[in-house]
């Protein structure tokens, strides 16, 4: 997938209605020190040729949370692990994480997605970036 201008840079697509999602977003901004780290809604135009690549690939496509980084798609608790790491710092540590086997850290992070809006509610639309942060979204 080509998105000019971001191809060496990881992009973690969200669900921009999710609560948690969004709080994931808020921590992600906070903590990444380097600055590395950009972000789309799945809702985004880019989100949209990320779910249609992703359905290509996998015939199904995750819901919350999908990084993209080095033309490779890390999606589920590996989207979550792998931008824990890239953040750096003591949350790098949580990458940790991949030692658990996928089909456990999967069923758990499931659990969580299928529940997300039950426990941490949704907005009516997408998160709007303040003009500070506007330069670590992609453009839409």
């Amino acid at each position: 997938m080509d998105i000019p201008g971001y191809n060496n840079r990881p992009i973690l697509f969200f669900d921009g209605v999710c609560n948690l999602c969004n709080r994931w977003v808020q921590l992600v901004l906070k903590n990444d020190k380097k600055g590395q780290l950009v972000f789309a809604s799945l809702q985004s135009r880019y989100g949209q040729r990320v779910q249609d690549e992703l359905r290509k690939q996998y015939g199904s496509v995750p819901d919350s949370l999908v990084l993209y980084y080095k033309n490779k798609f890390y999606i589920r608790s590996s989207a979550a692990l792998k931008t824990a790491k890239l953040m750096g710092g003591a949350w790098a540590l949580l990458a940790t994480g991949f030692i658990v086997p996928g089909f456990i850290r999967n069923a758990v992070y499931d659990w969580v997605a299928r529940n997300r809006y039950k426990w941490y509610g949704r907005k009516d639309a997408c998160m709007i970036p303040t003009p500070e942060l506007k330069a670590r979204f992609l453009p839409d």
